[in-house]
């Protein structure tokens, strides 16, 4: 396996690992998915009644870095703008913000502040498609896409003053709230029929409607240390597996570069009431060890609620994360992948002279690794420093009533307690003779 892709301008990236993402704006008081108004068709002025009940006050940005942090994460990403086209801050480009709502106040500022308080990384999110703009040409991924009046309404729209008011708010948002780390775009689909709703007659849009080399060139001059995704239809610093995990390492061309899989609690982005499906603790940790483990990052997200919460479910779901991690980040926090190949149910992160396999099945007494025998100094159990057995069984071992069959040349054989540690991934830490052995 080829050596761990960095962003040579914010090595932090692929040392952190873990971030958590946060859709909210209006359709969290619709509290029914964050593309309700393009699943119901509902028209922009049906849509405003949310904009003019959006009243989130117990919205406390110092709670929700808070529960990052004690999750054990290290950057946050908020929805600036959603596809409904409503603008989080105070926008001097449009009406449709924050600041005209009940609520009355920039949103971002107190957002920024927080997280620079708490120690975390400044992310934004911003969509590139706007079911509100006046000039955003109706197509297939549009609210408004079977209007039968598209066509015409469309010969009055013009893209180019859409690709200005784009360039303008990005640049009001990496111009006025200082450092920004991080800059999620979604997202370009640049085949006829877009990406949700495929087969439909509208042209798709992409890097020409966006202009995004442009953009791009803005960001850089404006924010040189921050890293910026891949969605603008051209080469970002790092790619984006959406609600999968990917089976390796992910490939742009014919080269290795970073990745960050994006990731629900429940399947849906902003808050969804009566969405009940949600993902088990157990297995939010075994996604996050699984990204790591193939060399990416999980970003999982939550919904605030429209009084501006994170609700009940997601903080006991991210609290039960951060008991994990508080014992075993050291196993996550700029861990790589690793060259061995692990037993079944085992994945590997490595991470200096370490190696880390976690079980996520736990067998009885015996584990056997590949290729490890004569390579380890030391083992224990990450959660309590307790040492681990190690052996080498005989390769031409017979096995008898209470003897183990012998194993490949190579192979190390730890034996493990019969209880399983209370923790819901344990880790074996595996101490290396030298870090030449992390082929």
């Amino acid at each position: 396996m080829a050596d761990q892709v960095h962003i040579d301008h914010a090595p932090w990236f692929t040392e952190a690992r873990f971030g958590m993402f946060v859709h909210w704006g209006l359709y969290s008081l619709a509290a029914r998915h964050e593309w309700v108004m393009f699943r119901e068709e509902i028209p922009v002025d049906t849509y405003r009644r949310y904009f003019e009940h959006f009243d989130p006050d117990l919205y406390d940005p110092k709670e929700w870095a808070a529960a990052a942090k004690n999750a054990g994460m290290k950057y946050v990403v908020l929805t600036t703008k959603h596809h409904d086209g409503f603008c989080l801050w105070d926008s001097a480009l449009t009406d449709y913000k924050a600041t005209n709502t009940p609520y009355g106040k920039d949103l971002l500022t107190p957002y920024v502040e927080a997280l620079r308080e708490a120690g975390l990384k400044v992310g934004f999110y911003h969509s590139v498609i706007d079911w509100h703009h006046p000039d955003f040409a109706i197509d297939g991924n549009h609210a408004d896409r079977n209007n039968p009046d598209a066509d015409a309404i469309n010969e009055g729209r013009d893209g180019a003053r859409y690709r200005d008011y784009l360039h303008g708010q990005v640049r009001e948002l990496l111009s006025n709230y200082g450092q920004i780390d991080y800059l999620f775009f979604d997202f370009s689909y640049p085949n006829e029929g877009g990406t949700a709703s495929a087969g439909t007659r509208f042209p798709g849009k992409g890097r020409a409607d966006w202009g995004s080399e442009e953009l791009m060139a803005m960001i850089r001059e404006l924010q040189p240390g921050i890293v910026v995704n891949d969605r603008l239809d051209i080469p970002g610093d790092f790619v984006t597996p959406e609600q999968y995990q990917p089976a390796g390492a992910m490939v742009s061309g014919d080269k290795l570069v970073p990745w960050e899989a994006c990731q629900t609690l429940n399947g849906s982005w902003g808050y969804d009431r009566d969405n009940l499906d949600y993902k088990a603790p157990d297995l939010l940790v075994r996604m996050l060890i699984d990204g790591v483990s193939k060399g990416g990052n999980l970003l999982l997200n939550v919904g605030p609620t429209a009084r501006g919460e994170i609700d009940a479910r997601a903080k006991d779901s991210l609290a039960d994360m951060g008991e994990w991690m508080r014992v075993h980040a050291r196993s996550i926090y700029g861990a790589e992948a690793s060259a061995y190949t692990p037993p079944s149910d085992v994945r590997y992160t490595r991470r200096g002279n370490r190696l880390y396999a976690h079980l996520f099945a736990w067998p009885f007494q015996f584990l056997h690794l590949p290729g490890l025998a004569g390579k380890v100094r030391y083992a224990q159990l990450l959660n309590d420093a307790s040492e681990v057995a190690m052996m080498v069984l005989a390769e031409g071992q017979e096995a008898g009533h209470m003897t183990p069959a012998g194993q490949e040349a190579g192979t190390l054989t730890l034996k493990l307690p019969v209880q399983r540690p209370t923790v819901m991934v344990p880790v074996v830490e595996l101490f290396l003779n030298d870090e030449s052995e992390l082929a």
